[in-house]
This record gives C-alpha cells, structure tokens and sequence, in this order.
C-alpha cells in the first residue's frame, strides 16, 4: 500500500521521479486524483513557497518542486477532466507585448498549477489580442500580466485599455508583477491586484477567485 505523505515529499524536495512513481501506484491503487491534488500536492507547494518567501528556498529548488507537482499533474490532469471536476480557477498568464522576459511568469505559472489553477500560458511578447482570445474562447478569469522591464510596463495598461474595449474587462479580475511593477503603478492602471513574488501572486488569484464566487 503506497503512502501518499511520499507525494507530498516528493513534490517539496523537487522528486519528480519519485512523484511520478507514487502517483502511478497510487491511482493504481484506487486513490482519488482530487484528494492527491488536494490533500498532498497543493500543500507541498505552499510550502514550497513558505520557505521561498523565508529565503530557505531559491529559484532552483522552487523550479524542480514545480517539475515535479507538473509530473503528477500530467498524470491526473485528464482524469479529473473526464471526471468533470472543475479547477479553482484559470488564468491566463503572459508577459507583455515587447517583453521577451519569461522566468518570473514561468515560476509564477508554475506556482499557480500547484494551487490547482489551471493555467493558460501565453508565453511572452504576448498582444493584448492574444489575452482577450484567451478571456472569450478558454474562458479565463484572471489575467495575469508580467513585465520585466521598465520600457515595457505601458503595456501593462494598453493591456488593461483593450479588455476594456473588448467588453471583457468585468468579466476577469487582472492581477500584474514583475521587478519593476509596484502597488502604486497596478493601482494606477486599474489593476485588480499586484504580486512581488510567486508565492504572494497565488494567494491574491485565491483570494480574487473566492471573491467571484457568489456570482
């Protein structure tokens, strides 16, 4: 009999085979994929970003434990679809137009999975276009924006301006980040949240998720 605590180890010391191994034994086993997810993964990965934000973790060990949740995620994520279990949310994520940047918003994506999000990854240089197809045809509801550099911040608020023209900017809360972003700039641009690291960002889709919830 597997002891599904393995998972949970796995994931917070960057196993991924391991994570993987205890994952196939246990769906073999009859394990329910939402109670892996739930109950072991999710919370390796708050972890994970616990001692991330305590600095007893850095950028290295937090990309191996998300290689390792995305292992197990590859092998559950079709059973809870065909299953009809929702995720908490989605999101779509990307960096700006005319930034090129993509290891702050691949942790943060990265991050997002381990809470159970589903995660629409638009890579970088992303067009506002691209963000409001991904609003209107998969159904996000939390935009989230990076930039990495100072030039390309204006971006952010063009992005803001086109779901406003699009009609689609009350159907998604926006949340951004990056180096140079601050809580000052998100509010200025309209914003719904700002994030300085991975582990923050996670907390506020949470938290702008519940909010949606009676809706």
């Amino acid at each position: 009999m597997v002891d599904p605590q393995k998972l949970y180890d796995a994931v917070l010391n960057g196993d991924q085979k391991t994570a993987i191994a205890v994952t196939e034994q246990a769906l073999a086993e009859g394990m329910a994929p939402l109670d892996l997810i739930s109950n072991y993964m999710v919370p390796a990965m708050d972890e994970v970003g616990r001692r991330f934000e305590c600095e007893d973790y850095f950028v290295p060990e937090l990309l191996l434990s998300a290689r390792a949740m995305k292992g197990s995620l590859n092998l559950l994520r079709p059973l809870l679809t065909a299953s009809g279990v929702e995720p908490v949310g989605r999101v779509a994520i990307g960096t700006v137009k005319g930034d090129l940047h993509d290891i702050g918003k691949n942790i943060v994506a990265s991050m997002l999975e381990g809470g159970g999000f589903e995660v629409i990854d638009l890579g970088a240089d992303v067009s506002p276009e691209k963000f409001i197809d991904a609003v209107r045809e998969k159904g996000a509801k939390i935009v989230a924006l990076s930039a990495l550099l100072t030039v390309t911040m204006p971006s952010m608020r063009k992005t803001i301006d086109a779901l406003k023209d699009a009609g689609v900017r009350e159907q998604v809360k926006v949340i951004v980040g990056g180096a140079p972003v601050t809580q000052q700039f998100a509010s200025e641009i309209g914003a719904d949240g700002y994030s300085d690291n991975a582990n923050a960002a996670v907390a506020l889709a949470r938290r702008l998720t519940a909010e949606r919830a009676p809706l």
